[in-house]
């Protein structure tokens, strides 16, 4: 599958990845890192990577 492009989308707080084949996929933020034990300075990256660099988050 060749991803597009992605793009955070601030109103579901989630990961927006379209592809070549037509697909949309959503990746919640809240469920991608539950399970995360973070700092406020590791939350502040993420919230930076997934905002900033939408396809890194993705991958």
């Amino acid at each position: 599958m060749n991803i597009i492009y992605a793009t955070y989308n601030i109103h579901h707080n989630s990961i927006d990845v379209y592809t070549y084949a037509g697909y949309f996929l959503l990746i919640d933020c809240n469920k991608a890192e539950e399970g995360l034990k973070t700092t406020p300075c590791s939350e502040c990256a993420l919230n930076a990577l997934a905002i900033d660099e939408s396809l890194e988050y993705a991958r």
